[in-house]
């Protein structure tokens, strides 16, 4: 088998945060988790909930830090250099309010776009050559920068129906850049997905 390949999901702890928008990581991480048969269990060394699969000979991390969003670093930084996994082997799912709720969209590496989580794990992985996976989340019209509650709010039910679209084909793209690569995975499913409904429309 390949070294370990380490792949997490960004979001905030406990009851209070579940299913919201800003967890959008955590949820693409849970269905990662439920189609490989993979188990949470808390490890305290790396603040994680831990998880391990296998994958088209890889063996696979699977990580949802507990340290709350803005020090993600401090539970992938330890968590990497333990299980000495190299940089270009590292996925992170996060949301991203500046795409478009239903938008995907993955890149080797780049920028935190102002994401305090990514900011955190460039700043404990010593560099920015990671992938990232970005799953849009949209933002409230309002002509204001600040988006604190649309982001810590929970998906409406209308919404949850495009976003479980979304949460299966970022699977889909994550497996895909497992066995073909990140540029196979980037051209086939980087865009936006269709809301339930308007695919069946569009054939009319």
């Amino acid at each position: 088998m390949d070294d370990w390949t380490l792949i997490a999901g960004l979001g905030n702890p406990g009851d209070r945060y579940e299913k919201t928008r800003h967890n959008a990581g955590f949820l693409v991480l849970d269905e990662l988790a439920r189609r490989w048969s993979s188990e949470w269990t808390m490890d305290q060394r790396f603040q994680c909930l831990l998880g391990r699969a296998a994958a088209d000979g890889t063996r696979l991390l699977l990580c949802k830090p507990q340290t709350y969003m803005n020090a993600s670093g401090e539970a992938l930084g330890p968590l990497m250099q333990f299980y000495r996994v190299p940089i270009e082997r590292v996925m992170v799912v996060v949301d991203d309010a500046d795409l478009p709720l239903g938008a995907l969209r993955l890149k080797p590496r780049g920028s935190s776009g102002g994401h305090h989580g990514l900011e955190s794990i460039q700043q404990h992985l010593g560099g920015d050559g990671f992938a990232r996976q970005r799953i849009g989340i949209g933002r409230r019209e309002t002509g204001r920068r600040e988006i604190t509650g649309h982001v810590l709010g929970r998906f409406t039910d209308e919404e949850w129906q495009l976003t479980a679209r979304v949460f299966g084909r970022a699977c889909e793209q994550i497996e895909c850049w497992l066995r073909l690569g990140i540029e196979k995975a980037m051209n086939q499913y980087n865009g936006t997905v269709t809301p339930p409904g308007e695919d069946q429309k569009e054939r009319l």
